[in-house]
């Protein structure tokens, strides 16, 4: 039997709610426009919640728009701006799966076949409401003869549909509950990246943070080879609010303490430090998971760089103590896991790699000593593998090797590469 992904689209595929977004660019001039959007939004969190009826919600948000087909042209233009950075980043998956992925939702054709369609969607695999205009172009009302006007409309599409196979649905609303609620899909995924709603997360199969999460679970193509949500992120000590922020954003699971706790030592993936907090040997030594440590000061007397190098935590610092890398450091550690970029590290020789797109990035970090290169790429040729790019360079007693490889290749590669003589530490990056 086929898979079949059943999308949302507000505040899923999008980062937004669209008929809010469309109030605001609509209503842009009309003197009791904040009332007008409150109340438009109101609608909607009620509907999301199921303390309202979608009918009710939609018909309510509808007539408070004085929309036209111009404003239509304006939203649509801002969503594709607004796609949320996790589906953004998986294009090779709708690509692979253009007859599976579909976007139910009840929003409106005219604004999510635009958005959605290059992302490789079918447009007959897009099913949503259509709005009703006047000869003026203006929107009037919507088709009420379509089965995603009426509460739990997604439910009565589906029954309609009779799908041949399991369905897997994702979103951030009750109405997408709805669908597991009725046994017509095999799990729910709560999609929280933009917005968390308690009513529908606590009924939910599993809690999605990203779509990279969701397709991690699966088992299915992805961008990156782990999901940024599952890498938690300790922050400790004196850190600016910024710094948290930029890491928050770019999707890492944060915790804010003031003291690096023991039960946070074992499964830690990222450390922002504050000055003069001081990390033991020990903690180093048990912190298996940990890549990379920031600290917003001088690491020297705090933190022991030979542990780093012989555990391969890349490590970045602030020898000069200036403010501004409460927001540089932060966006380094960023960068290496996100590229492997290991520019001005205090440890690792300074590398800063091209993204380049549909290659799987291999990192090998490794101590620095004759014949690894020929070892690597020994692994690499009795695999058959085809090399895009390789990148190396070292530092001390430190080896850094990235390769960009293409194509399928066997599992047995990754534990041949793991097993190579002088290896710290290796992983996919994406």
């Amino acid at each position: 039997m086929k898979n079949y992904y059943i999308i949302d689209f507000d505040s899923t595929f999008t980062q937004v709610e669209a008929l809010d977004e469309l109030a605001r660019i609509s209503l842009e001039n009309h003197p009791d426009r904040e009332s007008i959007y409150h109340e438009i939004e109101r609608y909607t969190n009620l509907a999301m919640e199921g303390k309202l009826s979608f009918r009710e919600a939609l018909a309510g948000r509808v007539k408070l728009l004085n929309a036209n087909k111009s404003h239509l042209d304006k939203l649509v233009s801002h969503l594709k701006k607004k796609v949320s950075t996790s589906f953004s980043r998986n294009r090779e998956f709708f690509k692979k799966h253009a007859d599976t992925a579909w976007i139910v939702s009840g929003g409106f054709k005219e604004f999510i076949t635009p958005v959605v369609t290059p992302y490789h969607i079918k447009t007959e695999n897009i099913y949503a409401n259509t709005f009703r205009f006047d000869e003026e172009g203006n929107i009037i009302g919507f088709d009420e003869e379509n089965p995603l006007s009426n509460e739990g409309g997604k439910v009565q599409l589906l029954k309609q549909l009779n799908i041949e196979g399991r369905l897997f649905g994702i979103g951030d609303g009750y109405s997408d509950f709805q669908l597991k609620e009725s046994g017509l899909i095999e799990k729910f995924f709560a999609f929280t990246e933009n917005i968390q709603r308690k009513s529908v997360t606590e009924k939910a199969d599993f809690i999605t943070p990203s779509f990279d999460e969701f397709l991690y679970v699966n088992d299915l193509p992805r961008a990156i080879s782990y999901p940024k949500n599952r890498i938690l992120c300790l922050i400790v000590g004196d850190v600016p609010e910024i710094a948290a922020h930029i890491l928050k954003r770019d999707g890492f699971s944060i915790r804010t303490k003031d003291t690096f706790e023991e039960k946070y030592v074992k499964d830690v993936g990222m450390l922002l430090l504050g000055d003069n907090i001081d990390i033991s040997d020990e903690q180093l030594q048990h912190a298996d998971k940990l890549k990379t440590i920031g600290y917003l000061g001088d690491i020297r007397g705090h933190i022991n760089k030979d542990i780093c190098n012989a555990k391969g935590i890349v490590v970045f610092d602030d020898k000069k103590k200036k403010k501004k890398n409460s927001e540089f450091i932060p966006r380094r550690m960023a960068d290496f896991i996100n590229n492997g970029d290991t520019y001005l590290s205090r440890n690792f020789p300074n590398l800063i790699l091209p993204k380049v797109k549909q290659v799987t990035r291999l990192l090998h970090i490794h101590q620095n000593v004759p014949g690894i290169m020929a070892q690597i790429n020994k692994v690499y040729a009795q695999n058959n593998i085809n090399i895009v790019a390789q990148f190396l360079m070292t530092k001390s007693d430190i080896g850094y090797a990235v390769t960009d490889i293409q194509g399928e290749y066997d599992k047995d590669l990754l534990k041949q590469l793991k097993q190579i003589d002088n290896t710290i530490k290796f992983r996919i990056l994406y």
